[in-house]
């Protein structure tokens, strides 16, 4: 063959490969930097910058776009990702109703979808739709099954619940109670707020007259404080517990002493330095930790950031097998990308061990779970 033949055969086989010369792949990312979520999104925002330039030798263009909490606003971004961007792939949004409104728009499009948000509702019961959504926190059963059995190892009878009045309050309102139920917890009272609202007395007098061993808050970011900080305030002895979703440093400086004591399930990232050196995250975590810190200021690394990382961490797995099939920017790259995704093995990130298969696209175990304590201003492993 001539050397003219060669490089027309070559420059064949790249296309045919899926790399055409000067291809590059476009990421389109939708989060709450403002809103009530602010404290969820900006540290996502900020780790952003720290995904790479370039996957499997191909360029990577980061699309930010904010949705102000607001799923009306997060479907607009989506369709705006889509059609003017061409995005291959979707990360975002950081709360359950967002993200279940553009789950719409993904699966229209043919586009696949890394949520940055906890509740299972995202990518289960597994459907025609929902094969297009992934998610990179853990699901709120997974969380709440560490809640109870600590809840039962300490002895607690009796629990209440408060949580948000939205899908991510009826996520683990359906979850606790039931795991609850199952290991013979009685939950005297359930409790409903909404994010942006500065009283919950009325709620918290109801869950008082209950006189539970312990509360559970069933919310995320800065507005999980208002019902620890209420119940502080009315005198309450018990122990409480917040979700995952509450672990960044904002929470920590919001609720200040009325939030010290309480319990939550966190990913390991939020830990790192803390883990035995043979957890399987604790790399991962390091790194995502000095690397954010570095960028943002010491001590600024939050779980919610390592959410972005995580997914990065995803498409770093499955982009150059994608590219192996199709070209970025095509119907065909998407696709391709998708079944890379829902087959990621052994992916060792911030949060945890990433096993994805066609129905299950999370992916992580028990090893993306850690129970941690606040005290003294800090998250504290509890081993």
């Amino acid at each position: 063959m001539t050397r003219i033949g060669s490089a027309i055969a070559a420059l064949t086989l790249a296309l045919a490969g899926g790399t055409a010369l000067g291809a590059e792949i476009n990421v389109g990312v939708t989060i709450s930097a403002t809103g009530p979520a602010a404290s969820l999104g900006i540290p996502s925002r900020n780790a952003v910058a720290l995904l790479p330039a370039a996957i499997g030798g191909v360029k990577v263009n980061y699309v930010v776009l904010d949705d102000a909490t607001d799923s009306t606003v997060a479907v607009k971004n989506v369709r705006k990702l889509t059609s003017e961007s061409k995005v291959d792939v979707i990360v975002g949004s950081n709360t359950v109703p967002n993200s279940l409104a553009m789950t719409d728009v993904a699966v229209e499009t043919e586009t696949p979808m890394i949520s940055l948000a906890a509740g299972s509702r995202i990518i289960e019961p597994m459907d025609e739709k929902k094969r297009w959504i992934f998610k990179s926190p853990q699901n709120d059963q997974l969380m709440a099954a560490g809640i109870v059995e600590h809840m039962a190892a300490r002895g607690i009878k009796t629990a209440a619940f408060i949580g948000f009045a939205d899908a991510y309050g009826d996520g683990w309102w359906a979850s606790f109670s039931k795991l609850a139920e199952a290991r013979g917890l009685k939950v005297v009272a359930s409790e409903r707020y909404n994010r942006p609202d500065t009283s919950v007395t009325g709620q918290v007098l109801k869950i008082l007259s209950a006189k539970p061993d312990a509360v559970l808050v069933g919310g995320a970011g800065t507005p999980a404080v208002l019902p620890q900080k209420t119940l502080v305030e009315r005198g309450y002895a018990g122990v409480v517990y917040q979700t995952h979703g509450v672990a960044n440093p904002d929470f920590l400086r919001v609720g200040g002493k009325d939030v010290e004591g309480a319990f939550l399930p966190a990913g390991p990232v939020v830990v790192a330095s803390q883990l035995p050196d043979g957890h399987p995250c604790k790399a991962a975590g390091l790194e995502f930790v000095k690397r954010y810190d570095a960028a943002n200021g010491p001590g600024t690394a939050s779980s919610f950031g390592a959410h972005v990382w995580d997914a990065g961490l995803l498409l770093q797995a499955a982009i150059p097998v994608a590219l192996k099939q199709a070209q970025p920017g095509t119907k065909e790259f998407r696709a391709a990308l998708r079944a890379a995704l829902e087959n990621v093995r052994d992916l060792r990130a911030a949060h945890g061990v990433f096993n994805t298969t066609p129905t299950d696209h999370l992916g992580l175990d028990e090893r993306a779970r850690v129970m941690v304590q606040i005290r003294n201003g800090a998250w504290v492993l509890v081993k």
